[in-house]
């Protein structure tokens, strides 16, 4: 097995190398990074309906997409991501627990005692770690999963905190649990650098696993995966399955009625009602909203106004 430590912090790039080493490589991977703030969705989720959008824009906490399943989690420079990658023979091989099982025995040798929950989750005395997920391809698997180190667990909170019942659609939605940083465990003090230093010598000294340094041809094509795919609106916020949004506000004293039926991020149709807009502008503004993305900057625009409460209220 070849140990690498990603040193690039960007979330997209990180994520398309994921990708990358699953497609491109043989070997067999274990992999360790860390992004900025950001919440990450699972393959099949609603953008809009797992985060907190105003929080999210106002804070510049970055929206991704992973290839794998699963719900949303939020990474910042106190999380520590890593990553197995193995190959198969056969889908029976596949097991959450042989690749969270190296995470529970490394956490051991540190005198903590985590456990899985039966939901993809690690925890410490029943307050979750980690989150995992997988994704399988042709005779290989990614298994990647979080580790909450000394993460700001009020900013995670708030970045996925969303109000029940906006949304209706078929997408996966997240389980919300309690959370805890690793570093509230630990017997002695330890920096983040030193946990992710700890963690790889834990691989590194088993036998077989060597380091492996990600060259410039590999950081060029990463990179460009990089940008034709994780960065784009559309995998972000276009890939989202079909959903209805429904939203009932009151501004100024006024009553705003929303209905939308939103396809790959893109409104099909809009419906505004209440006492806020007289019933002429009122359908002016819904023809307007049609075929106009789900998103804040374009609503703005589409409704001609820099009204914030009125923008979030679509969301």
């Amino acid at each position: 097995m070849i140990c690498i430590h990603l040193k690039n912090t960007n979330s997209f790039y990180c994520l398309a190398a994921e990708e990358y080493l699953l497609k491109n490589f043989d070997d067999d991977i274990f992999m360790l990074w860390q992004s900025k703030d950001t919440v990450v969705l699972g393959k099949h989720q609603n953008a809009m309906a797992e985060i907190n959008y105003p929080f999210v824009r106002a804070n510049n906490v970055t929206v991704a997409r992973r290839i794998s399943g699963g719900g949303t989690v939020f990474h910042d420079a106190g999380n520590v991501n890593f990553a197995f990658i193995k190959n198969v023979k056969s889908p029976a091989e596949i097991s959450f627990k042989q690749f969270t099982q190296p995470v529970v025995e490394a956490l051991a040798l540190l005198g903590i005692e985590a456990t899985s929950s039966g939901r993809n989750d690690l925890l410490i005395e029943g307050l979750k770690i980690s989150g995992n997920a997988e994704h399988v391809f042709k005779n290989r698997v990614l298994h990647h999963g979080t580790l909450l180190f000394n993460s700001d667990l009020e900013s995670l909170g708030q970045s996925i905190k969303v109000v029940a019942g906006k949304y209706e659609s078929k997408a996966v939605q997240s389980n919300r649990s309690k959370v805890a940083n690793i570093s509230s465990f630990l017997k002695e003090t330890m920096s983040i650098q030193e946990f992710i230093g700890f963690l790889l010598d834990v691989q590194l000294k088993k036998e077989g696993n060597t380091f492996y340094e990600i060259t410039s041809g590999d950081e060029t094509v990463v990179q460009e995966l990089a940008d034709q795919k994780f960065v784009t609106w559309d995998w972000r916020y276009g890939y989202s399955p079909r959903y209805v949004f429904n939203n009932k506000v009151e501004i100024d004293g006024k009553e705003v009625v929303i209905r939308l039926e939103v396809k790959k991020g893109i409104i099909d149709s809009a419906e505004l009602g209440g006492t806020f807009f007289p019933a002429e502008e009122a359908a002016r503004l819904s023809e307007k909203l049609v075929g106009v993305r789900h998103f804040y900057e374009d609503i703005e625009s589409a409704l001609s106004t820099q009204n914030e409460q009125l923008i979030y209220a679509f969301f």
